[in-house]
This record gives structure tokens, sequence and C-alpha cells, in this order.
């Protein structure tokens, strides 16, 4: 990323030069990896055109939050953000404060009114136009069109994740209906970019020093079918493997539907080096009532059945997974359902959240809405028997000597910390390390000391890259 720096006063400066240069952009991404991406597109395409970047606020005479607007709570977030922001056009150099992504995508022209400290407001459909509309005299606020944009290998983009990790999107948006859920609304019909254009960004990506490739979409396992040629996550896989330089393939976000678990793409987890042994598997609930109601497309049983037959094929995966409590009408016997099943699965990394009655989702209209307080009693005692369960498997690690990704180094401390093969960035735990490394490096560690989600260890040696 590029920083901005004063120029000294003595220093003779072409003036028309001067009057060339564009603002410079601060850019806050919220939200999860996919949106993520999309930031870092953003970041790509408007450093491309000529505008200087700088992580400081006070700096930029742009400010862009590029929103997540899942649930109330990102769109409060989000707010919360913007408001904070807008004390730069008094306090600092803002002359333009925009907001784009989901927020905008989701409530429309209605923000103009909620938000007049906000200049513009741009869509998920309209961001990748952003160069151009800043460029514009027009005095229009809102720039909202329907989601059909799939970025490619030739878009430019400035990574904002380590050097040595980056998220790779391989399909854009939704088509499925469950009911509790507004990403079809925001981010348009499941859309799967071509397995060429993934391989030409992955290679370039490896090519700038990345180690760690991690494929998201809003579901990676169905990655291909909508393009009716044949493509599918398996092959993909098999392509990506024979990327030079890249070391660990991580998937995210693997719909537990049966029928996309394939004993090829399962052999292939298995027996490919690179390919990390973990699966993050949302599914939601286990008790068939609540999984109708959700519009889910798998039932209980072949849930279990899909977990087994992964856990057959795979016997050292790292299996994460989320649930959702508090659903309109999941009664105590369906929470009962749901912990027990926990009990028995024993997942390795799970999330836990309470329902959230999403305005303009069919699920919100659903009668027996389930109050707060239950709500929050269910997720406490779901995490606390995870937080049981991890700190279990967590014991087992110590005296084990693993492979570990280094990321940054507590200077206070004088510790670096790290991730294993079956730890995901952010969402999971760390390894917390003690000896000499640098960031980037893939080390040796023995395990010495094991926590509910977080592992200490000695590092033994450096691996080759």
């Amino acid at each position: 990323m590029r920083h901005d720096k004063a120029i000294p006063w003595k220093t003779r400066v072409n003036l028309d030069i001067i009057r060339d240069m564009k603002e410079t952009v601060c850019l806050v991404s919220l939200g999860c990896p996919k949106n993520l991406v999309d930031s870092e597109v953003i970041l790509g395409l408007l450093s491309e055109g000529g505008h200087p970047l700088t992580r400081d606020p006070s700096k930029a005479e742009i400010l862009i939050v590029n929103t997540c607007s899942f649930i109330q709570d990102a769109s409060q977030e989000a707010i919360d953000t913007i408001l904070h922001l807008a004390r730069y056009k008094k306090e600092g150099r803002c002359q333009r404060l925009i907001v784009s992504g989901c927020l905008p995508q989701r409530y429309g022209n209605a923000l103009e009114k909620e938000l007049p400290e906000v200049d513009l407001f741009i869509g998920t459909g309209t961001f990748q136009k952003l160069p151009q509309i800043l460029d514009q005299k027009s005095k229009k606020r809102s720039y909202l069109s329907p989601s059909t944009f799939l970025y490619d290998e030739k878009t430019p983009r400035i990574l904002s994740t380590p050097s040595f990790t980056a998220y790779l999107k391989i399909a854009e948006g939704c088509s499925k209906c469950c009911l509790f859920c507004t990403v079809p609304k925001i981010r348009g019909p499941y859309r799967s970019r071509r397995l060429s254009s993934i391989i030409k960004e992955a290679q370039r990506l490896a090519g700038q020093g990345v180690q760690e490739l991690i494929l998201i979409a809003q579901d990676t396992t169905a990655y291909g079918e909508d393009l009716k040629e044949g493509t599918n996550l398996e092959k993909l896989l098999k392509a990506l493997v024979k990327v030079k330089g890249l070391h660990w393939i991580r998937i995210l976000y693997a719909y537990p539907k049966p029928h996309y678990f394939t004993e090829g793409l399962l052999t292939v987890i298995a027996q490919e080096e690179k390919i990390c042994p973990y699966l993050d598997i949302p599914i939601q609930h286990i008790d068939d009532g609540i999984l109708r109601r959700m519009g889910r497309e798998s039932k209980g049983k072949e849930i279990q059945d899909l977990i087994e037959k992964i856990r057959t094929f795979v016997p050292k995966i790292s299996l994460r997974s989320s649930l959702i409590v508090g659903f309109p009408g999941e009664t105590e016997a369906q929470f009962n359902h749901l912990l027990q099943f926990v009990e028995e699965t024993q997942f390795d990394h799970l999330g836990v959240f309470k329902y959230s009655r999403e305005e303009g989702t069919p699920a919100s209209r659903l009668p027996k809405q389930v109050s707060e307080e239950v709500k929050e009693e269910r997720m406490g005692i779901l995490m606390e028997r995870q937080r049981k369960i991890s700190l279990k498997k967590n014991k087992l690690m110590i005296g084990k000597r693993v492979e570990v990704l280094v990321e940054i180094r507590d200077e206070k401390k004088g510790i670096f910390r790290g991730r294993l093969r079956t730890q995901a960035p952010e969402i999971d735990g760390c390894v917390f390390l003690k000896g000499k490394a640098t960031p980037g490096n893939r080390v040796m560690v023995r395990i010495t000391q094991a926590f509910p989600y977080d592992l200490k260890g000695r590092i033994e040696r450096r691996l080759r890259a």
C-alpha cells in the first residue's frame, strides 16, 4: 500500500503535477473475508486510477467504508464506523465520505436521508466503477444496480492481509433460499469464476510470496455448477496444487449438501499435501423441524452421515461449523437435540450465533419468535460445551511436533504467534511460539501447553521454502 509523505517546503515541485494529483484515499473494510476481497479490489482500482492510499484516516481526502449488512449487528457496526469517520470532515482533510458494499445495496436510497454525513453510496453491483464515479461531477448520491460483477485475474487488487496469506474468491452471490438470509438479495445469484481465471490469479499471488491460499465463496462446494461445463471444486483443487510457491490451500464455507462431497473431492483433500486437512461447513442446526423452517436443503441424518463420510476419507480432518440458536419456533427439545449433536460430533472449531430477525427475510415473519434472553442462554450453554470439547482436543496436542505458519511477533511479550494447518485466520485459535522466527516462516514446533482455544509451543527448526 502506498503511504503519503509530507513534501518538504524547500523542495521545488512542478505545479502541473500537483494539480493532476488525485485525492488520497483511506478505506475501512468491515465484515467477512468475502467483503475484504471486494475492499482489496476497490483499493487496486483506485490505486491504478492514480489515487494515493493511506492507512491514516486523518490524512485522507476520501474516506471509504466498505460495509457488511448481513445481520443487524453488522449494520449497526457499519453505521457506528461511518459516524466515527465523519468527524474527519471537520478534524482532518476529508472532503468526501463514501459508503460502499452491502449496507447501501440492502437499504437503498433511504440511507441518503438517514446518513446526511455521507457524500456517496455505492452498492455491491457498482463498486467496480468507483474510480469513474469519483471523476464525475454529478450531484447524484446513490449508485445502486443489481449485483452482477465478478472480478477476474485482470482486476487490480491490493492485498491487505499479511504478504504470505491471501483469500481467493472463486464465486460470488448465492442461489439458495435460506429463510433467514439476506445474501441473495444483496449479492445476487450464484456465479462461478472460470477455472483458468482462478488459476492465473493464484499463480500471480504465489509469485508475490503468498504461501497460504484460502478459497472463499458464499458456497465453495457449489463451485462450477452454474457453468455447466464439468468444472467443480475437485478439478479446481487438482489445478491449484500444481501452482508453484503455494504450501497451504484452505477451504471455507462448504455448504453441507451431501452430493457436493464426492469421493473424488474427499480423496483429493486426503491425498494432496498442499490442501489443509480442514473444512468449514456451516450446518446451522441439526433438528429436521428447524432445518425445514430455515429453508435448508439437508436433513439432520444426511448431515450426520456426511460428517462420518468426511472423517472416513480424511481421518485427520479438522472440522469447523457454525450454528444458529433461537430460530423462530425452536423448542427446548430441539435445542437439546442440537446440544446432544455437538457433544457427539466433537467439532474441532465451532461458532454459535443468536438468530437475528432481519427485515425483509421470510423468517422475520414466522410465528413463535424466541426471546433474546432465551437465545443468549442457549448460546452460552453451547459455547461452554464447545469450550470443554476444544480444551480436551487441545490437550491431546501436548508433546506433538506440528507445522506452524508464523504470523506476527508480539514485541511486548517477546513471543511469536502462528497457526496450524488446522486453524484458519481470525476465526480459529492460534499457537503462541517461543524461539527464533520471522513472520511468513513455516516452522516445526513442539506443543508444550494447551488452552481452550489456543496452544503454546517451542520452535525447533525452520522448514524449507
